[in-house]
């Protein structure tokens, strides 16, 4: 890392003021990764987020001595710089930031060298190669293959790639072949700050509904626990007058207390009680 001691060329001098600005305008500031983003589409994700969002791009010494002045936190971020780093700029919470710039991204085709984000699996079944060199090349690339009524058919479900692993030459020519789109191309959100603390990936990457479930599992379990502990709550307080009501009624039939509001009932379990008695009285 490089932090200028000595004094900044203007045009280097503007580009530090300019970070310093955004960061004190907006309410988060992430950085991002570009790496392997084809032009067009880096055009089209910033045009696509450019009403809530700015983004920056400059050198990342730059980006650096930039933090580094604005001290605290923000110096933190430092480690999150690296290979081709941006800055974003919103007033969006870092949650919904990260969501975003998720749904930004789109398959593409995988390159030799590259690491394989998931497992890659190619599926059993016919293909729509006729026969030639590309059975050798499926067979090379691991993929059992063969020829099945004049058309390649690949033999059983095969994964190619494990997750982590690098993707060689001859698997991703095969996959371009066979139009399986593995890598995820798109702005990735290295970490964010915001209200002075500094999030990552993984702690920003909640699934909504399974969430939302927990959220009302967990509202539920304090409705029943207040309403069973007869903890008095805005929420709870005309349950708990309903339960207590009808334990009252109960408890009164039971003793019996001898009340207009319940005199019915204790009428009409005297009565059942008799009925109970003669039948037990007449089987005897």
């Amino acid at each position: 890392m490089t932090l200028y001691t000595h004094h900044l060329p203007k045009w280097k001098r503007d580009e530090v003021e300019d970070i310093k600005k955004h960061a004190s305008q907006y309410k988060v500031v992430g950085v991002v990764d570009m790496h392997g983003i084809p032009a067009h589409q880096l055009q089209k994700i910033r045009g696509g987020l450019r009403e809530i969002s700015l983004i920056k791009m400059t050198r990342n010494t730059l980006v650096e001595q930039a933090l580094t002045e604005i001290g605290g936190a923000f110096a933190e971020m430092k480690s999150l710089i690296g290979g081709q780093s941006a800055l974003i700029f919103t007033d969006a919470n870092p949650f919904r930031l990260y969501k975003l710039l998720e749904q930004t991204k789109t398959k593409m085709p995988a390159k030799a060298g590259e690491i394989a984000p998931e497992d890659i699996v190619v599926q059993k079944g016919p293909t729509s190669f006729k026969p030639g060199p590309i059975v050798a090349e499926l067979q090379q690339a691991g993929i059992p293959a063969a020829i099945e009524g004049g058309k390649v058919r690949i033999r059983e479900t095969k994964t190619v790639v494990r997750q982590g692993e690098v993707i060689s030459r001859k698997v991703a020519d095969i996959l371009a072949k066979l139009e399986i789109k593995p890598m995820d191309v798109g702005l990735n959100l290295v970490g964010g700050y915001s209200e002075g603390v500094i999030y990552r990936p993984e702690q920003l990457a909640i699934d909504d509904v399974a969430f939302m479930a927990d959220v009302m599992r967990a509202a539920q379990h304090g409705f029943n626990l207040s309403l069973n502990a007869a903890i008095p709550v805005r929420q709870t307080i005309r349950p708990l007058i309903g339960k207590a009501f009808i334990e009252a009624r109960a408890l009164g039939v039971q003793a019996p207390v001898y009340d207009r509001s319940i005199i019915d009932l204790i009428i009409g379990k005297a009565q059942s009680e008799m009925s109970a008695l003669k039948n037990i009285a007449k089987n005897a």
